[in-house]
């Protein structure tokens, strides 16, 4: 029975680690580090609120299934228990599918950009602590084949020399 437990547990933490993943521009995976990113300059045209959907990476039917599979065999005796088992690794595979769905979902944001050459971007992304307007100057930050968009970083005129130095 503790090896029972200790499985259940290990499905149930697989899951709860799986729905901590996020798409938030504010959170920078440890593999993007490092590394040389692309910026270009922009101007937000249009933003609308969209809802980013959940993954479904099977982790959460995986760890349902274990979970309802080890419940439904402690019913009955041991045929009643099989079957048992059998109907709750099913049952719970679905609800641990709708679960991880429904915890990775989050609110975002499409943003609709123009770049200095003319050309039109959109860019959807997670809510993040910054907000955009229409008429912002942003940059898109490339890194990894993934997008993100900031609100672009105030430039100082640049200092002049003197003359001979």
């Amino acid at each position: 029975m503790n090896r029972a437990f200790n499985t259940a547990w290990l499905a149930a933490a697989t899951l709860a680690l799986g729905a901590c993943a996020t798409s938030s521009p504010d959170v920078v995976s440890r593999h993007d580090t490092q590394r040389i990113s692309t910026v270009i300059d922009a101007v937000v045209l249009s933003t609308r609120s969209v809802t980013v959907d959940g993954s479904q990476s099977g982790l959460g039917a995986a760890a349902g299934g274990v979970i309802g599979g080890i419940a439904g065999s402690s019913v009955g005796g041991r045929r009643d228990g099989a079957v048992a088992g059998v109907i709750g690794a099913v049952v719970g595979g679905v609800i641990g599918n709708v679960t991880e769905r429904a915890a990775t979902r989050e609110e975002g944001l499409e943003i609709l950009v123009q770049l200095r050459n003319g050309d039109r971007r959109s860019v959807v992304q997670a809510q993040a602590a910054e907000s955009f307007a229409p008429g912002d100057a942003v940059v898109l930050v490339t890194t990894g084949g993934r997008v993100r968009v900031v609100k672009a970083p105030a430039v100082a005129p640049a200092a002049r020399s003197a003359p001979g130095g």
